[in-house]
């Protein structure tokens, strides 16, 4: 590719799956000159290393974030706070910092302690694009490819700001969407945070019975689908729960009455009831998959 990167030193704290993914999406559009990492585990960084997601191993986050282009924060939400108190002092005035969190309104809370009047230099992001499996072994730099990644700008970013982060996205395949915090939260509380909870919650009922070897060992390929995310990771989705509960609370009651429903009507015999419920999810369910392939 012809001309210069459009980021000279990009740090990401959290180098699995997401960060992992965006450091190398970067550099095989050969838009990043180097790219430092910073992780809880010696061993991961070195496999991240090994592996070529970074270039070097970060030990002072202050002193690699001060003249940083972009920082990417792709830890567990839990643990942004605390980095993003550890880097607040020394972000050089140039400096972006984006994040990968699935919630955005106590991202976003978080950032305003901790950036205070630097705040306009951080761009709230969330990538649509997991996997079950994590860690930097999972990282692939055609994961973003045609995913959405939704922004949720604030008032104090500006117009630069915004562009920079929508163009790294974008340079790692992403379709870039836009939305406010809390609209966000609302938004993923039913697509994506109460699947994920259901299914840990279908899976750990079985995997408790006394008997589970044997419902597992009949398990096939509707199980298997609808249990995917199970396998994700359970920090990462400990965090995503709690961060969005106020949302996932009102979706998980909404789920509860719809549960209520369909076993009313399993108790009266009503096949109608059931089949009209089945048929409005299936003409539903076969939109948004064609649609899916449009895309």
């Amino acid at each position: 590719m012809s001309g210069s990167p459009e980021f000279g030193k990009v740090v990401i704290f959290g180098v699995g799956l997401i960060g992992g993914s965006f450091a190398l999406g970067l550099k095989e559009t050969e838009q990043v000159e180097e790219v430092v990492g910073f992780g809880r585990s010696l061993s991961t960084l070195t496999l991240a290393l090994d592996l070529g997601i970074i270039d070097r191993v970060g030990f002072n986050a202050g002193q690699e974030v001060a003249n940083a282009d972009l920082v990417l924060i792709a830890t567990p939400v839990g643990q942004m706070p605390d980095i993003m108190a550890r880097i607040a002092p020394y972000l050089g005035e140039q400096t972006v910092v984006t994040d990968g969190g699935s919630t955005k309104e106590d991202v976003v809370a978080a950032a305003r302690l901790y950036f205070g009047s630097k705040i306009g230099q951080f761009v709230p992001a969330h990538p649509i694009a997991g996997a079950e499996n994590s860690g930097a072994a999972a990282a692939r730099a055609d994961l973003y490819r045609d995913k959405k990644v939704v922004l949720t700008p604030l008032s104090e970013n500006s117009v630069l700001n915004v562009a920079r982060v929508r163009s790294a996205w974008e340079w790692c395949g992403a379709q870039v969407h836009e939305l406010q915090p809390a609209e966000h939260d609302r938004v993923f509380a039913a697509v994506s945070h109460l699947p994920h909870l259901l299914s840990f919650a279908l899976v750990h009922d079985l995997a408790v019975r006394d008997n589970s070897e044997l419902y597992f060992s009949y398990a096939a390929s509707g199980f298997r689908d609808f249990t995917r995310i199970a396998a994700s990771h359970p920090e990462m989705w400990r965090d995503v729960c709690l961060a969005n509960r106020v949302a996932l609370l009102e979706e998980l009651d909404r789920y509860r009455t719809q549960l209520d429903e369909l076993r009313d009507a399993l108790q009266r015999g009503d096949g109608a009831a059931l089949e009209q419920t089945f048929d409005v999810a299936r003409t539903a369910r076969r939109t948004w998959a064609e649609g899916k392939g449009n895309e």
